[in-house]
């Protein structure tokens, strides 16, 4: 009658996860590569803006060095300049022990919420000789660095 089948191998059973794992990796190498391309943007911001940060420190304490208060106020940001009136810096500026001589010891700038931050750690020299370290913050407004904070 009939003719006995041959002998066939069992069904396999499907591995839905094989696909799972695999979107999975890709969703985790996708992630991965936004991450990375962040970071290099962060260092990209920190390493082109640590020059300008230095030149606008040192153009600043160039200018109080030398009694040139108005064009060290121009160097200001906004929100110092808020705090003090150009003729009120120049008379606090010049309040004794003035600054006689400066020396950038170290600048970093790191971002903070998505902006560059500057922090330049500078040795003023005042009349008479003593000298005191100070963290000097900069941050940069439309487009330019400006001194911000208590350089004193």
């Amino acid at each position: 009658m009939g003719k006995e089948q041959k002998w066939s191998r069992p069904a396999r059973r499907r591995r839905p996860m094989g696909a799972g794992v695999l979107f999975g990796g890709l969703g985790v190498g996708m992630c991965l590569v936004g991450v990375a391309g962040l970071a290099v943007w962060n260092v990209q911001v920190v390493l082109q803006a640590n020059g300008p940060v230095r030149q606008t420190a040192d153009t600043f304490f160039r200018d109080v060095a030398t009694g040139d208060t108005d064009k060290a106020y121009g160097k200001l940001c906004r929100t110092a300049r808020g705090k003090w009136s150009q003729v009120g810096f120049g008379s606090w500026v010049r309040t004794p022990p003035q600054v006689s001589g400066y020396e950038i010891v170290d600048v970093s700038v790191a971002t903070r919420g998505g902006r560059p931050r500057g922090t330049v750690k500078v040795r003023l020299t005042r009349e008479g000789g003593a000298s005191e370290e100070r963290d000097l913050p900069v941050v940069q407004e439309n487009g330019k660095w400006r001194v911000c904070g208590d350089p004193f």
